[in-house]
């Protein structure tokens, strides 16, 4: 079997398989600066570091996690609550769901992929877009369409999630809901975010993810900027958020913070902004990427359970 790790780990050989087939004159191309961006003021990107630990977090161990013994992270959300925590960290990314009575919001993380991990070793993906599967997502269009990886593996934690979220709600009286993940971990966390507002229909849902591939196509995009509160936050010469590739059918939702050479953060415009101070602009293809971004920092914080 496959585990979803492997399976994101491929993308890049596809990415790049396709980037040496591709003729310099069919290249997508990119726009020059047209307007100014704004910048993150000091307070707005420290507004993120507590949800940015919770995202390290999900690298734990669920043993660990459930006694909230997990070093640096759980010291950083010292009032953390956990309710429920599960998977092995290879067929099934680790998850975990909780309260923050201090922040008034129940937390649900998902692990992301080791970046040690993430090298073209593999040849025999299968990747494509698929409708969502109506069991987890009633009422979506069928032409909003997902990584078949993607939505198999939310698939295997969407009902344990969903029950810790009921849980959680009953135990605290919140309907502050707040999804965070890094990297495959944001892949999952956005499909939460469109798929548990279907059963909690009078929750509030954020949803702050780092490092994110691209997870569906045009329509999945379009359904995310409607209805989802989506924060996507990419480290400078990261390479993960440009795969898999537009070629392929896929496309990123708006909502990109991108963290400059300078450690400043600029709020991007659109989705997949060309602009050369955004992921996809900046980072035209994985030649100009940096899997040594990945992990952050962001803000100080560099991803991953000590």
């Amino acid at each position: 079997m496959v585990s979803v790790s492997q399976s994101f780990s491929q993308l890049l050989f596809l990415f790049l398989a396709a980037l040496v087939s591709t003729k310099p004159g069919r290249a997508f191309p990119l726009q020059h600066r047209q307007t100014d961006l704004v910048s993150l003021s000091t307070a707005g990107i420290s507004a993120f570091k507590p949800f940015t630990f919770y995202a390290s977090t999900a690298y734990c161990q669920p043993e660990a996690i459930l006694q909230w013994s997990c070093g640096a992270n759980c010291d950083a959300n010292p009032t953390f609550q956990p309710l429920a925590a599960g998977g092995d960290g290879a067929d099934v990314q680790f998850w975990y769901v909780g309260i923050d009575p201090t922040l008034e919001t129940i937390i649900v993380s998902h692990q992301g992929t080791d970046p040690s991990k993430i090298d073209p070793l593999l040849t025999n993906a299968d990747i494509r877009l698929d409708e969502l599967d109506a069991v987890f997502f009633p009422g979506i269009d069928d032409s909003v369409k997902v990584h078949n990886g993607f939505t198999e593996a939310h698939a295997e934690t969407a009902v344990q999630i969903r029950d810790a979220v009921q849980n959680a709600i009953n135990q605290s009286n919140l309907t502050s809901i707040t999804l965070v993940g890094h990297s495959l971990g944001g892949a999952l966390s956005l499909l939460d975010a469109v798929s548990l507002p279907l059963f909690f229909p009078t929750a509030t849902f954020k949803t702050i993810v780092y490092g994110m591939p691209r997870v569906g196509n045009q329509a999945f995009a379009e359904h995310v900027n409607q209805n989802v509160n989506l924060d996507r936050i990419n480290n400078k010469d990261d390479v993960v958020p440009i795969i898999p590739g537009r070629f392929l059918g896929f496309s990123h939702p708006g909502g990109e913070k991108h963290i400059q050479d300078d450690d400043s953060w600029l709020v991007c415009v659109g989705n997949d902004s060309k602009d050369p101070r955004c992921a996809t602009g900046d980072v035209r293809n994985i030649l100009d990427g940096s899997i040594e971004d990945h992990g952050g920092p962001y803000d100080g914080v560099n991803i991953g359970c000590d």
